[in-house]
């Protein structure tokens, strides 16, 4: 358990969506300080009032800890670790805003999962060019749902840091009875696993929704992970966690569960709807969606060849699906 001291010194989370709430209900459950903020001020206020996320997560009620500040700079100020729960596109932006805020011994965490569609940059190198190499990072990913964290069902989880104590401190600060943290120290592959399962389930509800059948849809898993695990270990990764809950454990649970935005999303291709209209129909960021592109630009760039991503890439992009067949190869 961490010391009484750090317990008493806030952690932010910055990002009230599902996910950057459901995490923050559990920092509060374990007994941290914790802070929410979001960019909805309105919306921040209301949970405030009723104690839940009714728009996001309506059946987390936040523990008596978990405060709700809709100003930034007071958000930050004070805390401890700050810990980024915010879409792959905006990554880089909130770095920016917030840079102004960290002082040098603020340390900085992220559950944000995807490559930055322009460069094509993890998480990890996209925060070393905005805040310098100084600061401690981490990353927090794993198979979780949303709404099972915030009800307090039993979840495991990886938090990975090249600053192992940092890790460390995390795990310990979020678990809880029925929730685990587990900690690494391979950042890459933990950050390689969380943007590629993402193009992949698109895939398994493409899959499942053309009728393909189960033996497909395990077979896509299996062969996704030997891609996924090709491009780790080619960006440095180790090959090892592509085997645990960051890799594996990830990738089965959003190509197997109608939880996950991105297997709906390639449940709705399958059924006829465009990328825009199965978008707007989820409701939240699908992360597969841009994803698929910067996936294969970066095996492209390091000479992997990714045939399941590749041609996912083609129908997202509203190819037809009698050629998104065709071009599918499990190899």
């Amino acid at each position: 358990m961490s010391a009484p001291a750090e317990q008493a010194t806030p952690v932010t989370v910055l990002g009230a969506g599902s996910w950057g709430t459901a995490l923050a209900i559990q920092f509060a459950r374990s007994g941290r300080a914790t802070r929410l903020w979001g960019r909805d001020r309105g919306q921040l206020l209301a949970m405030g009032q009723s104690r839940r996320n009714e728009r996001y997560l309506s059946g987390g009620e936040f523990p008596r800890s978990l405060v709700i500040e809709p100003d930034l700079p007071a958000a930050l100020a004070g805390a401890r670790d700050v810990l980024v729960v915010v879409p792959s596109h905006a990554f880089r932006a909130v770095l920016g805003e917030i840079a102004p805020f960290l002082v040098p011994d603020m340390r900085l965490a992220w559950a944000t999962k995807g490559l930055e569609l322009e460069t094509g940059q993890l998480p990890h190198q996209i925060a070393r060019e905005v805040l310098g190499s100084q600061r401690a990072v981490a990353v927090l990913s794993g198979p979780t749902f949303a709404r099972e964290v915030g009800a307090g069902l039993p979840t495991a989880m990886t938090i990975a840091s090249p600053d192992a104590a940092f890790a460390t401190a995390l795990a310990l600060d979020l678990s809880s009875a029925n929730f685990r943290a587990y900690t690494s120290t391979d950042i890459t592959g933990v950050e390689i696993g969380g943007a590629v399962k993402n193009v992949l389930a698109v895939g398994a509800g493409l899959s499942d929704g053309l009728g393909f059948g189960a033996n497909t849809r395990v077979a896509l898993i299996t062969r996704g992970l030997a891609e996924m695990m090709r491009l780790g270990v080619a960006l440095g990764a180790q090959r090892e966690t592509f085997m645990g809950l960051a890799g594996l454990g990830d990738l089965v649970l959003t190509c197997t569960d109608d939880q996950s935005r991105n297997r709906r999303f390639g449940l709705l291709l399958a059924a006829g709807a465009t990328p825009e209209r199965a978008l707007a129909e989820i409701g939240q960021v699908v992360e597969g969606y841009t994803a698929a592109k910067a996936v294969r630009t970066v095996a492209a760039r390091s000479g992997m060849n990714t045939p399941s991503t590749s041609s996912l890439r083609s129908q997202v992009r509203g190819t037809a699906l009698v050629e998104w067949r065709a071009r599918l190869r499990l190899g």
